[in-house]
């Protein structure tokens, strides 16, 4: 049977209601009204000479130019979501002014004729590519690394001996100005994500660095625990993703605490990393301070988006979840 023999024109019925336009309750205007009867077509590709205009209705109301507009305020992730609504938002999603701009806001610190030539030799002139393939660390959440270990209770009286799971967290948030903030706490990823900010209290235990990522995904990171020893940690971590693009993952290479000098510390005005570059794993400018290279909770961070902290599965207390597996 033709699709025409069985359609069914309602519109009739709907014009029945015209009189009821008068009346102030359903005086308010409904352009929905007009889809009834109406066979939303696919839209061509804007290059293909057969487009015609779309009768969609957001996209009857809603100008090209100040679609674009709303996109260009959408960050990259939000515009991946986008373009999977319809092929029309899809090819507005892959214009390559948007890309460039979150290609040069993320890489910022590389300059802007540095990032030029790169994605012209690197990337076929595809900010997008470069988007996707250059190693990038992401700034909308946390990286959380759970890490879980057993300890053995002290017995008393008639009572046996307990065992203890124990669960903390190391969080980092990264800043595209090269600084990063780190936190160790037992607290959950939905208390902890409201504390780390820069104007974060001495209670909350949150300490600030510097960092820098290498072109093969290697980050080399250096903070400073003040105290009446200064300590210095070094991390070194290596960035991956799940899927492409995705860069959710950040696997511990090793992590050393050092002593350093109180007065070398005073007179050195550039940054922590700039000052332990070239140190060795075991060097040490403080005798009371040894270097140590730790071998316990290395597990790989997860990246925790912000809009999912409160609902992140990390947020599973012991008694439900006593090891998780990033992948």
């Amino acid at each position: 049977m033709a699709s025409s023999d069985i359609s069914v024109d309602i519109r009739p019925d709907i014009n029945s209601f015209d009189h009821f336009l008068s009346m102030r309750y359903i005086a308010t205007d409904r352009p929905w009204l007009k889809l009834y009867g109406i066979r939303v077509q696919p839209v061509p590709p804007f290059s293909s000479l057969s487009y015609k205009p779309d009768p969609a209705l957001i996209h009857q109301c809603l100008p090209d130019e100040l679609m674009l507009e709303i996109f260009t305020r959408m960050s990259p992730y939000t515009l991946g979501r986008a373009a999977c609504v319809c092929r029309k938002w899809k090819y507005t999603a892959r214009n390559p002014t948007l890309w460039r701009a979150a290609c040069l806001k993320t890489w910022q610190r590389s300059g802007m004729e540095a990032n030029y030539m790169m994605v012209r030799s690197l990337y076929d002139s595809s900010w997008r590519r470069m988007w996707l393939q250059r190693p990038r660390i992401r700034i909308d959440g946390l990286y959380v690394s759970r890490n879980t270990y057993i300890h053995t209770g002290v017995t008393e009286w008639q009572f046996k001996k307990t065992v203890n799971v124990v669960c903390y967290y190391r969080y980092l948030r990264f800043f595209p100005s090269g600084k990063f903030l780190y936190k160790i706490s037992p607290d959950k990823v939905k208390d902890a994500v409201k504390c780390m900010h820069f104007r974060a209290s001495k209670a909350d235990c949150v300490f600030k660095g510097d960092y820098i990522l290498s072109e093969d995904g290697q980050i080399e990171m250096a903070l400073l625990y003040p105290g009446h020893r200064y300590t210095l940690v070094r991390m070194c971590l290596r960035l991956r993703g799940t899927t492409v693009g995705a860069n959710n993952r950040l696997d511990v290479l090793k992590i050393l605490t050092t002593g350093v000098n109180a007065t070398e510390l005073q007179n050195w005005k550039g940054s922590i990393l700039e000052l332990v570059e070239g140190w060795e794993e075991d060097e040490t400018h403080d005798p009371d301070v040894p270097a140590v290279s730790h071998s316990r909770g290395l597990s790989p961070f997860v990246f925790v988006p912000f809009e999912e902290a409160d609902t992140s599965v990390l947020n599973l207390p012991v008694e439900k979840m006593d090891y998780y597996v990033p992948g």
